[in-house]
């Protein structure tokens, strides 16, 4: 037999077992970090990893000896011994310190060595969870003897009955030979090995007992993009790695702070706005970035993802998004996350089509949520054609909504015989080029948005009859991007002008 470190827990596989034995449901594609034993013989940093049933933290050690952090086996004999709004204590055991029976000043994020009625024998790691002037029982120095870089988080869970379950190194994995990830189920596992196969971020003022919103704006941007559970990296340098799929949206900047190794931010301006970033080293704060998370397992991936790998990730808390689901479901969502719901009509055949507040931290902190329903009958199905017309139907969601929602709105505009053509709101910074111009005869019930070569550009249309001459916006060919087709044209022959259209689209 051979012991394997799976995410944090020893497993016992027999000699010859493949990667695809250890995590047989692992996301198809997704890259895990493999880090050979070898690896261990590298230079160890000036930071240890804290696992705890809460959680995972990382200390950056600020150089002086703390005894019990070099003992991986005494991580069984830490305990929560007390917690409170200010810090939270792990021990006892003894040490050799001589506390100064002074009060000091100590930032969130502190590790201070100190003590239990000024005797070294009942000595104790305390983490400081908020800016706080006190007495620990710690020597002329103050204790301080590191700082949480990672997982601050945590300190915020920690409740009786917490321990530290290991205490383990941080290792400077230079040798890309031994350390690297892959997507290679059939890679034989060795005795030692470390694996990763995820990346966990808890979400920037998420606490379960005391939700912030500094952040909620960015933070939804950060739940829209990793909603899929895969973070795709497509740039990869030393400081961090980039996902780009929600590049070209714009994002509030809310929350500026350094950014430190584990630092998970949306850029708010510049080239790559929209942007989600997962740094691998420090760096100073950018008015450019808004911090909107932190990991708090996995940095080993992080840290050895190349470009075009893709990670799986998870994100706390998971998204509330209400819009697009059928009164019954949203109710039972609501009530499996302690949700009150306020609803404007209820029924049995009624779709979520607006939800206030719109954010999910805001509805968490708020315990509740305002919404806006429509009887299935005004709600129109859509069936868009991503294959021909990528960016276009990338524009038509952005305007719409449904980027964002599983329900999307837009105001009719004008009504003429069979043709339907609505005007969403645009952003002038918004292009629109040709594409899947039609060519013979536009289809009936066909889905089109007018493109840049028109004076209406951004027009939406849908027309019911097969038309050989002009588009569905009643544009010419070339002056259309047809973007899909409408499924419920009973429903469309329904809308009037000057009405909001509520559509859903239909994956197929």
């Amino acid at each position: 037999m051979i012991r394997v470190h799976l995410d944090g827990e020893i497993r016992e596989e027999s000699e010859g077992s493949t990667l695809g034995s250890l995590i047989p449901g692992h996301p198809a594609g997704c890259a895990v970090a493999i880090i050979r034993p070898a690896t261990k013989e590298q230079e160890k940093t000036q930071s240890v990893t804290v696992t705890t049933t809460a959680g995972e933290i990382t200390l950056e050690l600020a150089g002086r000896e703390v005894d019990i952090l070099e003992q991986p086996e005494a991580a069984g004999t830490l305990s929560l011994h007390w917690t409170d709004r200010y810090a939270a204590a792990f021990g006892p055991f003894p040490s050799g310190i001589r506390p100064e029976r002074k009060p000091r000043l100590y930032d969130r994020g502190d590790l201070i060595l100190g003590c239990g009625g000024y005797n070294p024998k009942t000595s104790y790691l305390i983490f400081s969870k908020t800016r706080h002037v006190a007495d620990h029982g710690a020597d002329e120095t103050g204790g301080v003897a590191g700082r949480v870089v990672s997982g601050k988080a945590v300190l915020d869970r920690w409740a009786t009955g917490d321990r530290v379950i290991k205490i383990e190194p941080v290792i400077s994995w230079a040798d890309t030979s031994r350390s690297f990830t892959t997507t290679d189920k059939n890679l034989v596992l060795e005795d030692g090995m470390l694996i990763v196969t995820r990346v966990e971020v808890t979400a920037q003022g998420y606490v379960p007992e005391r939700i912030t919103t500094e952040a909620a704006g960015s933070v939804e941007h950060l739940l829209v993009a990793l909603q899929s559970g895969k973070f795709a990296v497509g740039r990869a340098t030393s400081t961090h790695i980039l996902d780009q799929k929600l590049v070209g949206t714009e994002v509030p900047a809310q929350f500026k702070r350094p950014r430190r190794e584990g630092t998970v931010t949306v850029r708010t301006g510049g080239p790559s706005v929209g942007g989600v970033y997962i740094y691998r080293a420090d760096v100073p704060s950018s008015p450019a970035h808004s911090v909107v998370g932190q990991v708090v397992h996995g940095i080993e991936l992080v840290k050895l993802a190349k470009e075009g790998d893709l990670l799986s990730i998870h994100v706390v808390p998971p998204r509330i998004d209400l819009l697009g689901l059928p009164l019954a479901e949203a109710q039972k969502l609501a009530k499996d996350r302690g949700i009150n719901l306020v609803i404007d009509t209820e029924g049995t055949d009624r779709i979520i089509v607006s939800q206030e507040p719109g954010t999910t931290l805001d509805v968490l902190s708020e315990r509740s949520a305002k919404v806006t329903t429509a009887p299935f009958e005004k709600v129109i199905d859509i069936v868009l054609d991503d294959v021909r017309a990528p960016k276009s139907c990338e524009v038509f969601r952005r305007i719409t909504g449904l980027a964002d929602h599983d329900a999307g709105m837009m105001p009719s505009f004008f009504v003429f015989d069979d043709v339907y053509l609505f005007k969403p709101k645009i952003p002038t910074s918004v292009r629109i080029n040709p594409e899947n111009c039609p060519t013979g005869e536009v289809p009936a019930a066909a889905l089109a948005i007018t493109n840049d070569s028109r004076k209406g550009a951004g027009l939406v249309g849908a027309r019911l009859s097969a038309n050989r001459e002009f588009g569905p916006t009643s544009e010419p060919f070339e002056g259309t991007n047809i973007i899909g087709r409408v499924i419920d044209t009973d429903k469309l022959k329904e809308v009037k002008e000057r009405q909001t259209v509520y559509i859903r689209e239909v994956k197929q």
